[in-house]
């Protein structure tokens, strides 16, 4: 504790407590120890960042990483989704990731301002994939299947995320769910990365079985797809 800003938060985050959320929640995200969890639920934290955002305090809090329990990174996120300038919130994302500890703050934080400036931002995201961090890996291709798999779509997009080779289960997950959805949009263009067995194994029978799994994928389709599984 460094503050008294922080201890302020603290305090007020802990009255919007609830245990059994808490409980459950931590057992999804086994790499923050349970003893880094309040318990605050994603729409409660939502509402709360919205009224903090425009008190002074909050570029103060920006400024505290890194933090201790997973909700004030998640209030970190909201915030930053707050600004209405583009630069900046581009700024104190950079400044963020390397402090993203679990897949649940990673996939939550999406400045909506991102949409606007998808040029921009698809050149940071080339850099996020090649982080040494996973959760900025992991937020690259999740910012990929998020905002680039419609209009935005390019097919060299397939081959940044195909050619990433990495131990870690969260950006091996990631890269699974990216294909499962590539080939519910971008099914031609997805298709040949399974054919040519472009994935490390485990990747590829994941993206096939969450894509499977999918309502929006045709029974056809799916029994085809089946048949690509490695043994």
């Amino acid at each position: 504790m460094n503050t008294k800003l922080e201890q302020d938060i603290r305090a007020q985050l802990f009255a919007l407590q609830d245990l059994k959320y808490r409980d459950f929640h931590a057992k999804l995200v086994p790499t923050v120890e349970k003893d880094c969890y309040i318990g605050v639920r994603t729409p409660v934290l939502r509402k709360f960042a919205k009224v903090f955002s425009k008190q002074p305090e909050a570029m103060e809090f920006l400024e505290t990483l890194p933090h201790k329990y997973i909700e004030e990174n998640n209030l970190h996120a909201f915030l930053i989704e707050t600004f209405k300038d583009f630069d900046t919130a581009l700024i104190y994302t950079e400044k963020f990731l390397p402090y993203i500890d679990n897949w649940a703050t990673c996939d939550l934080f999406s400045p909506k301002l991102f949409k606007k400036h998808p040029n921009e931002v698809y050149e940071k995201i080339k850099l996020w994939l090649k982080s040494s961090h996973t959760y900025t890996v992991r937020y690259g291709i999740v910012s990929l299947l998020a905002n680039y798999l419609d209009s935005e779509f390019r097919p060299e997009m397939l081959d940044l995320v195909a050619d990433i080779r990495s131990e870690e289960y969260y950006i091996n997950m990631a890269i699974a769910w990216y294909f499962s959805i590539a080939l519910i949009k971008q099914y031609d263009h997805a298709l040949p990365y399974l054919k040519n067995k472009r994935l490390d194994k485990w990747v590829h029978n994941k993206a096939i079985q969450k894509a499977v799994e999918s309502y929006r994928i045709p029974l056809e389709t799916k029994q085809y797809l089946k048949s690509l599984k490695e043994k």
